[in-house]
């Protein structure tokens, strides 16, 4: 089958969140599977200047004039040939400071309406042949900056060729890409695109929505995920929407890349280990203390936290959390940027308690595999979540996932209750209800088996252990695709 896979980040040229993980790790497992997958991107400098062999493959004019070149490289990938990359080079649009959605100061792009519109007409232009040596048969376009590409197919004339399927996946339907309605005419689709039954969302124009209303299948990144966005409570306003197309709506959840997540092999970790031989990870948690100024304890239980610093991701239960989480005897390595308040605060407390908090602000790709092959417990205490990567990478590494049993949280990390743990099926903390005290208690349960060490090891050893291959994630994927192809009678919101 040949797969355009449409995303606006991918790892490793170009990541702010797990979305480039998914889009990076995702084409490879096609691949794998004998399938013909290419991916298409923005071209932003951190995306052309890691394409190799890029040659130009189409000329193309926007519907409201902007002029720009479709190239043709690939992305050169450990023991294979790499991945087809189309990147649209378009500098006007790509080439500027700041990440690939905001300014230096935060603010999102006063124009990114027609930065990632362009995104998703390309992709149509794709389906619809402009490369005369490669055309799909399936479309996924990944989140809200992709998602016009299946508004795009449903109102493209009908050529002679065979009919081209496309899928959405909803990452985060917190984020739905919003902009003023006046926007839509530089969009080029027709009048009946802006409808309650297609962008239009209270009188404002959502990408997301194009997404939902016009692609042939829609997934998101966790079965309960997809349960849940289909509730009030979590679906965004969209909710409707999303329970009218149920029987289209599958959750598959994300997968490890293991050429990347892999203590046995992480280049970027001072001492690999795998779940028989753990010395490694003793090593690299002595190793990170001294290094972060952390008190050189062995038997301090090491709690990590890779996060974007909001409150959606349970931060504020982790602040007024950590005197109680000092007073047992932890300690916390947190690596993350957000919101203002929060990074302050965290900074205070690292300034407060220098031997037992470290806070590094910002990204860093080695520091946070770092984390995770030195710590003992991964926080991941969001209000919501819709598959996240964070845990997975845990209990990869045999720090153990104390997490708010939601989205994907719920579907990955078992709780150390007493039957779980009898079962040996125990991979972690989990906590109910949203607050306080729920928190307070997995964090004490954490303390509580760090201390009966037998038992420890044993939920480690059942965490690392736990199957998370993108070969099974990409089965699924196929399987949607296939049902794309053949859709049932077209949708009417």
């Amino acid at each position: 089958m040949r797969i355009l896979q449409v995303s606006a980040e991918l790892f490793p040229l170009l990541k702010t969140g797990g979305l480039a993980d998914i889009a990076g790790a995702l084409p490879l497992a096609l691949l794998a599977a004998g399938q013909d997958a290419r991916v298409l991107l923005p071209g932003f400098p951190a995306i052309l200047s890691g394409i190799a062999d890029a040659a130009p493959v189409a000329e193309l004019t926007a519907p409201w004039g902007e002029r720009a070149q479709l190239l043709l490289g690939r992305l050169v990938t450990d023991g294979g040939p790499g991945i087809p990359i189309y990147v649209i080079d378009a500098p006007a649009l790509y080439g500027r400071p700041g990440n690939p959605y905001e300014d230096p100061q935060r603010q999102p792009y006063g124009d990114n309406h027609r930065r990632f519109a362009l995104l998703g007409w390309a992709a149509a232009q794709l389906a619809q042949g402009l490369d005369p040596g490669w055309q799909p048969e399936l479309v996924h376009a990944h989140d809200w900056h992709a998602a016009l590409a299946p508004a795009y197919m449903a109102f493209a004339p009908r050529g002679r060729g065979p009919r081209v399927g496309s899928v959405f996946t909803i990452h985060n339907l917190a984020y739905q890409g919003l902009f003023a309605a006046s926007h839509f005419a530089e969009l080029g689709l027709p009048a009946a695109a802006f409808s309650m039954n297609g962008l239009e969302y209270h009188g404002q124009l959502s990408f997301m929505k194009g997404g939902l209303c016009f692609a042939d299948r829609l997934t998101t990144v966790s079965p309960t995920y997809a349960r849940e966005i289909q509730t009030p409570e979590q679906g965004c306003g969209l909710d409707g929407l999303l329970r009218s197309r149920s029987e289209v709506l599958s959750g598959i959840l994300n997968a490890v890349d293991d050429q990347v997540w892999n203590p046995a092999t992480d280049a970027l970790i001072p001492h690999r280990y795998d779940v028989r031989r753990l010395v490694g990870k003793t090593r690299n948690k002595a190793q990170l203390q001294h290094e972060l100024g952390l008190a050189p304890q062995a038997d301090a239980p090491l709690f990590v936290l890779v996060s974007r610093l909001t409150e959606q991701k349970g931060l504020h239960l982790v602040l007024g959390g950590l005197d109680a989480l000092l007073a047992q005897g932890g300690q916390l390595a947190l690596l993350g940027s957000g919101d203002a308040w929060l990074e302050a605060a965290f900074r205070q407390r690292a300034a407060d308690a220098p031997q037992s908090v470290s806070v590094t602000l910002g990204y860093s790709e080695s520091t946070a595999h770092r984390l995770f092959g030195a710590g003992d417990v991964t926080l991941v205490p969001s209000l919501f979540e819709p598959c996240g990567l964070t845990q997975m990478y845990g209990l990869k590494y045999g720090s153990l996932p104390l997490v708010h049993r939601v989205g994907g949280l719920a579907d990955t990390v078992v709780d150390t209750t007493l039957e779980d743990l009898a079962s040996g099926e125990a991979t972690g903390f989990a906590f109910d209800e949203f607050g306080a005290e729920g928190y307070a208690r997995a964090v004490r349960r954490a303390f509580a088996l760090y201390q009966r060490p037998s038992d420890w090891r044993a939920v480690r050893a059942s965490a690392m252990r736990r199957p998370a291959d993108w070969g099974s994630a990409a089965a699924q994927y196929l399987g949607v695709y296939a049902a794309a192809l053949n859709p049932r009678p077209s949708h009417t919101p």
